[in-house]
């Protein structure tokens, strides 16, 4: 099995925008399809000419915003790496963090503050649910340990 590796960092904050401007297009598109479509008057015509008009209205926006913080994440994440010549949990945490902060900026110090914490949470149980998973998948493939039983060789069972 390969293991997935990154890109290096400058590459790597193109490759997060775009991929997070993929995912804010995709998402957008969904779900402004809904809101359009029930939004609009009544009429399978109108209600479908209401879902493609959000569409094209607002999943644009969405994928910029998606793109926006991606970007601003992977840049804090890259310099993080470059400063502290490491790669931990922690630089996606404080980069998650930092990124809710200083898009909140606009807003004042108590929206600054709030972002920051909720974003720092939340990639902070982003980053727990992911090491949990890969502890949880190494024991799947631990190679068994094989200790001699001296009560093996004892019962007659064959070595």
């Amino acid at each position: 099995m390969e293991e997935y590796a990154r890109e290096p960092c400058p590459w790597r904050i193109i490759d997060d925008c775009g991929g997070a401007f993929t995912m804010g297009a995709i998402g957008g598109a969904v779900f402004q399809s809904i809101k359009g479509f029930r939004n609009a008057p009544s009429g399978i015509n109108k209600r479908i000419l209401g879902s493609l008009t959000a569409i094209k209205q607002k999943s644009p926006i969405i994928a910029g915003n998606f793109a926006l913080w991606g970007g601003m994440f992977s840049t804090i994440d890259c310099t993080l790496v470059h400063l502290r010549k490491k790669e931990d949990p922690w630089n996606s945490i404080i980069s998650g963090a930092a990124t809710g902060g200083i898009l909140a900026a606009r807003n004042g110090l108590p929206a600054m503050a709030g972002s920051a914490i909720i974003g720092g949470v939340l990639l902070a149980l982003i980053e727990g649910v992911g090491i949990f998973i890969t502890r949880l998948s190494a024991e799947q493939f631990k190679p068994p340990s094989f200790t001699e039983d001296p009560n093996h060789l004892r019962q007659g069972h064959p070595s």
